[in-house]
């Protein structure tokens, strides 16, 4: 209903009564966009900022928000009051592990499993650590320890899965995730995960059903929280999701429905993103659909020379663009004269081409261009005349 104050303001009364409910929390962060936004909000809320709940709402929500430096830092807060707790760690270890932290991810899992080794948060997060440095194995046998102390833990079915995909164990993971899938049919990455499953099987079909699956719970995600301001992580644009449908659209054949979901991928992918481009300017050649292999592969021009990227990773694109204008009916040949001198004086492999199209099929491109434009004139002009007399 796009009335978000006032579901901010009625989940704050909510805590005001009832500080223990966690699901009117989790409701306010689905309201917050940003980290400023949730600094914003904290002065108004009902309890002090150093209250549990008040830290582990901050944690979550910039975790959420994909804020992965600040929710450490929080999490750490909450552990200087109550260094024990173990209720939420495996967030903590799920942070560490997108941050790529070995370190403080090896002294949390050494820390809690002299705590409690029977704890299915703390053998997730030795699954986590071991899956960091890359035992699956090892990661594995905590990941299903979890499971077995917990049977309803879905994160850690959900883990379990990735990391038999890594092992390129297709059935086990398969196993998992329907476990994974079985706790909550609503969750978009255990639908995602077979999918995975499925397409290292090569059942193309099947993966593409699944992920069709998860984009559908992702979209779901995306209408019921229009009433709020979106966060970056609800989307039903998601990168690596529309990009596994076109790579599996690509492998049945179906070039013209790969394009389509490579589109969409495009739309909540870093603007500064080249690869999705280089894909698709690939399946519009295969196509033969040539002004829009080139337009996206000059839009990879723009990008990498903006960025300041060496002329090594779009020299190919420049090459592209420029014996389109030449060779197939584009006609800028001022463009493609300045792509290739840039190609030509370099050190990248596309060199002989560029010098190539310089020297042989530029001038004749240009003497064609003003035969044509020669041979329109006198038509223009007639018609220029008659409409005067």
């Amino acid at each position: 209903m796009s009335r978000r104050e006032e579901a901010i303001e009625s989940a704050i009364l909510s805590i005001a009564q009832y500080p223990w409910n966690w699901s009117t929390w989790a409701a306010l962060g689905d309201c917050l966009s940003d980290g400023d936004e949730l600094s914003s909000l904290l002065p108004l809320l009902p309890l002090p900022s150093n209250h549990p709940l008040v830290l582990m709402f901050q944690v979550k929500t910039l975790n959420s928000l994909n804020n992965f430096t600040a929710a450490e830092a929080q999490f750490r807060k909450i552990l200087a009051i109550d260094p024990y707790r173990v209720d939420d760690i495996d967030i903590l270890s799920n942070i560490l592990y997108v941050s790529e932290n070995n370190n403080a991810l090896s002294k949390l899992a050494h820390d809690y499993l002299a705590i409690d080794k029977d704890r299915p948060e703390i053998c997730c997060i030795i699954g986590n650590y071991y899956s960091l440095r890359a035992e699956h194995e090892k990661a594995v046998k905590y990941f299903k320890r979890a499971t077995q102390l917990d049977r309803s833990y879905l994160a850690a079915w959900t883990l379990m899965g990735h990391e038999f995909v890594e092992m390129k164990n297709s059935h086990a993971a398969i196993e998992a995730y329907r476990k994974a899938v079985d706790v909550n049919k609503k969750d978009y990455r255990a639908w995602y995960g077979l999918a995975q499953a499925y397409e290292l099987l090569g059942m193309h079909q099947y993966a593409l059903y699944y992920y069709q699956h998860a984009t559908a719970l992702r979209c779901v995600l995306f209408d019921r929280a229009l009433a709020t301001v979106l966060t970056a992580d609800i989307s039903p644009y998601d990168v690596r999701i529309w990009q596994a449908q076109g790579m599996c659209y690509e492998e049945m054949g179906r070039m013209k429905e790969a394009a389509e979901c490579l589109r969409r991928a495009l739309i909540g992918a870093d603007p500064q993103e080249t690869t999705i481009h280089s894909k698709l300017a690939k399946l519009h050649h295969d196509l033969g659909e040539y002004a829009e292999a080139a337009a996206y592969h000059r839009r990879i021009v723009e990008v990498c020379r903006a960025a300041q990227k060496p002329i090594q990773e779009w020299s190919k694109s420049a090459v592209y663009v420029a014996r389109y204008h030449i060779l197939q009916g584009g006609g800028d040949l001022s463009l493609a004269r300045q792509y290739l001198e840039w190609v030509a004086v370099s050190n990248a492999e596309e060199v002989t081409q560029a010098n190539e199209l310089l020297r042989r099929h530029l001038p004749a491109a240009v003497v064609r261009q003003q035969q044509q434009q020669n041979a329109t004139a006198p038509g223009r002009a007639a018609s220029e005349g008659a409409s005067f007399t």
